[in-house]
């Protein structure tokens, strides 16, 4: 952004503060839970209803006490439940000019003469919520989303695109950091696939998407940031669900989780264990067309490619809350996840001369046995002084990822009338190590007329060490292949400090942050008998400016103007730094870039909100450095490798819809319109791209009776051009239908891409001389059968602890 406009923004901020230094605070509800007998009740649930809609859910501190602020006039009604007592109800609440402040004093509730039942809250949660600086989903909201995993609830999340590959986007971005609980996931590229995959849609309760998020985070993620919240309790007893499904396509697959929850006196004792059984396959046929100078076909090349997976992972989360005082608490928690998997890649090649008559096949089979391990520990520390929402947190962790790959590929090479030419093994064993350590401190001060200061710092270390050791095998005679072994060593340094500063008045509400980040990194490639040492050192530091705002333009809050502004950064992913060959298969080869520079983005945004329903959004980013897959060929060779491809601005337009036509009728519909345009110096020249797409996904929902539900959902996305690639249009349908079979237990059947119609395909441009394109056919036609239940107290309450000093160095994590 140019310095003038930096300068307006910065007057703008100046005069913004004053301005709401004169705002009059919002609407506000607050009252005292007690018993019968006088007593203060603890963690009981308060909901906020405004027109029969869920508005906001809040759990009584250890004094009873509840609180809702900063509300719009209208008209509300808030429910209170606890275990052991009946739901209390109010009568409807009017918050309006000549009334602004309702105090609803002692509420006493009466001990119910039953045993102790299942409190359930009623009224619909919304499918999509809205704050100054995030979109929330409620996971729970689609029926659809039952038996899942997390990659699949992402790809249905307004703006958020999962690819053929499973790359993440957010409104056409790639470079997304995903987070989990506030804590980064320090994956990417298939790892952090293969993990979404793992992760039961069932343990999850909201998905926050962040596309400016607040300088709290770190800047790494030029998409901004996706942070995936689990389902916690942190009531008093035993407490935790179960939740079964069977996925059928052309195989089975299988995602099961288990959660608990024990809290008595001091101590809080939780863990959430799911298992998943992965069975899938990719059909993959490439076809490229080899020319010569003048344009006439030299020969052609046609390949199949059926990848079949197959995968057991566990993962476990477990930890323990110890709250020392009422503000003091103590937190340890463990992670773990374990997976064993194999692939085998069944290759045929034909090779056609130019007049398309065979000249010779090539058969393989490609097999990759993967055993991934990860563990991490966190020490956490939360305390709360005695002036209310001044709080320090501090956290401590340490994370390592062990990856231990080992590759066998048979290669059987034949003449046209299939009598074999040769044969060859390319063995390869592939271990790899990341270790990273991180530590960080935040606080949080509230300042006069409602304004919040929030401040940390943060330290991180991570160390990674690639092995890859390949030998050819030709008749029985085995040989180092030097041009593939490596040994790359990358250790890297941030260091980081932020301020941010918020307001949330009636009307206009106010956030503005920025972040420094100071990078330290060392590269080393140790040599071999044909490959000289090399290293390389980088240090750079820069700034990272966050701006948000929100204006309500009526009284009654339903026109709401937003804009946030905010600058990222993207680093390479750790092994993309490391420039060695990886074989795909006998034609495809994937080399690393030392050369990579970390890619920076400055984004703008621009929304309209029509009573918290209806959500229009204009967004430009401009990208420096990009970083994209570029493909290159050698000698009829697939070289693909990322690069910094130049300058990429991306224009967008998005409508967010979720309207309740009646009270048995729902439509969550987001519709996306984005424009692409990419400047870079390429192989084959100086490279232009313009690219425009596409994007609807509608979802009705049907409520037919208290117990019984129904939903169908559609997706399509146009085809476009993304610098090299131009991807074809896609669709599916999908439905799903629900049983409530009592309070505590929940059946679901839901089918995805019903007629099989998501197939992707696509055009590789501006290779040298050559033309190329692909069929890329999934196990995608499904049909899920879930089954949850839910024991001890169906209320929950946010953990005390939900953050971590673990950042966006996982997601940079890649294999």
């Amino acid at each position: 952004m140019k310095i003038k406009t930096l300068a307006l923004i910065a007057l703008w901020i100046i005069l913004a503060s004053n301005f709401v230094h004169a705002q009059q605070p919002g609407g506000k509800i607050y009252g005292r839970v007690k018993d019968i007998d006088n007593k203060n009740l603890e963690y009981a649930t308060v909901a906020l209803f405004k027109d029969s809609i869920l508005v906001k859910t809040v759990f009584t501190e250890t004094d009873g006490i509840f609180n809702f602020s900063n509300l719009a006039n209208g008209k509300y009604l808030i429910k209170i439940s606890a275990v052991g007592f009946p739901i209390y109800k109010t009568d409807t609440l009017k918050l309006q000019a000549d009334q602004l402040e309702i105090n609803l004093l002692d509420i006493k509730i009466k001990t119910t003469d039953n045993n102790l039942k299942d409190v359930n809250i009623s009224g619909q949660k919304a499918f999509v919520e809205r704050k100054i600086d995030r979109t929330v989903v409620n996971v729970d909201a689609l029926i659809s989303n039952a038996g899942s995993t997390a990659l699949d609830v992402l790809s249905k999340s307004p703006g958020v695109n999962v690819d053929q590959n499973g790359a993440i986007s957010l409104k056409g971005k790639s470079g997304v950091s995903i987070f989990i609980d506030d804590k980064p996931t320090y994956l990417s590229g298939s790892d952090l696939e293969n993990y979404l995959r793992s992760l039961p849609s069932s343990s999850l309760d909201q998905i926050e998407l962040m596309t400016n998020p607040p300088a709290k985070y770190d800047a790494a993620g030029n998409a901004g940031v996706i942070n995936i919240k689990t389902k916690k309790t942190k009531i008093s007893g035993f407490n935790g669900g179960l939740n079964l499904s069977l996925n059928q396509g052309e195989l089975t697959r299988s995602n099961n989780s288990f959660n608990f929850n024990y809290r008595k006196n001091k101590i809080n004792i939780f863990g959430i264990l799911s298992y998943n059984l992965n069975n899938s396959f990719t059909d993959l046929d490439l076809n490229r067309t080899y020319k010569n100078n003048d344009g006439s076909p030299k020969y052609y090349f046609n390949q199949n490619s059926y990848f079949k997976r197959h995968g057991n992972t566990l993962n476990l989360k477990t930890g323990l809350d110890y709250y020392a005082t009422d503000k003091t608490t103590w937190g340890l928690v463990f992670t773990g996840m374990n997976r064993i998997s194999t692939q085998v890649n069944n290759n045929t090649s034909n090779l056609l001369n130019s007049v398309k008559q065979p000249d010779s096949i090539i058969k393989a089979e490609n097999i990759d046995q993967i055993h991934y391990k990860n563990v991490g520990v966190n020490l956490n520390f939360r305390h709360k002084f005695n002036k209310a929402g001044r709080d320090l947190t501090f956290d401590a962790d340490y994370l390592n990822y062990n990856n231990k790959t080992e590759q066998t590929y048979y290669n059987y090479s034949y003449f046209a009338n299939m009598a074999l030419k040769s044969q060859d093994i390319l063995s390869g064993n592939l271990p790899s190590n990341i270790d990273i350590y991180t530590a960080k401190i935040d606080y949080t001060h509230p300042l006069n007329k409602g304004w919040k200061l929030d401040a940390g710092l943060k330290t991180a270390y991570t160390k990674t060490d690639n092995v890859a050791d390949y030998l050819n095998i030709v008749n029985n005679n085995s040989s180092i292949d030097y041009q593939k072994s490596n040994h790359f060593i990358y250790r890297e340094n941030i260091n980081a400090t932020y301020l941010n500063i918020s307001r949330e008045g009636k009307r206009f509400s106010l956030q503005a942050g920025l972040r420094l980040e100071n990078t330290v990194s060392n590269g080393h490639q140790l040599g071999n008998l044909i490959k000289p040492d090399s290293s390389f050192k980088r240090t750079y530091t820069s700034l990272f400016p966050t701006l948000y705002f929100s204006y309500k333009l009526d009284t009654a809050g339903n026109n709401e103007l937003g804009l946030n502004y905010g600058r990222r950064i993207d680093r390479p992913y750790y092994q993309d730094l490391n420039p060695f060959f990886s074989p795909l298969d006998k034609f495809t080869y994937y080399v690393g870039n030392p050369f990579l520079r970390p890619a920076f983005t400055q984004s703008i945004e621009l929304s309209h909100t029509y009573k918290n329903k209806v959500t229009t959004t204009i967004g430009y980013s401009w990208v420096k450095d990009d970083v994209n897959e570029t493909i290159e060929i050698v000698n009829g060779t697939y070289f693909s490798r990322p690069a910094n491809i130049g300058k990429t601005s991306i224009l967008n337009l998005s409508i967010n819809a979720d309207l309740d036509f009646t009270k048995w009728l729902t439509l969550h519909s987001y519709l996306e319109l984005a424009q692409m345009k990419s400047k870079t110096d390429f192989y084959t020249g100086f490279l232009v791209t313009n690219g425009a797409y596409v994007r609807f996904n509608p979802t009705i929902q049907l409520k037919f009776s208290p117990t019984w539900s129904g939903e169908a959902n559609f997706r399509y996305q146009s085809k476009f051009s993304n610098v090299q690639f131009l991807l074809g249009s896609v669709h599916e349908f999908g439905a799903a239908i629900q049983k409530k079979l009592s309070t505590k237990s929940t059946l679901k059947l839901s089918a995805s891409d019903i007629f099989r119609d998501r197939v992707f395909v696509g055009v590789i441009n501006n290779l040298a001389t050559t033309d190329a394109n692909w069929t890329n056919k999934q196990d995608s036609r499904t049909f899920v059968l879930s089954y949850s239940y839910r024991f001890g107290k169906t209320f929950s309450t946010p953990s005390k602890h939900e953050s971590s000093g673990a950042d966006s160095e996982k997601n940079r994590v890649k294999n």
